[in-house]
């Protein structure tokens, strides 16, 4: 696994991100966590591949 992927600034995010999906989705069907969950992820690959200049 490459050094870049376990960086805290990286997993930190992603762990608050899966306990507010968790804490907010308590009333959500599971079709619609994960729809939120995909969009989510993929508009954190989008920031991360912006941020580091599409490399």
């Amino acid at each position: 696994m490459p050094p870049d992927l376990i960086r805290p600034d990286i997993i930190v995010p992603v762990l608050m991100y899966c306990a507010l999906l968790w804490w907010i989705g308590r009333g959500f069907s599971w079709t619609a966590r994960l729809a939120t969950a995909a969009v989510t992820l993929v508009l954190i690959a989008i920031v991360l591949l912006v941020e580091r200049g599409w490399r």
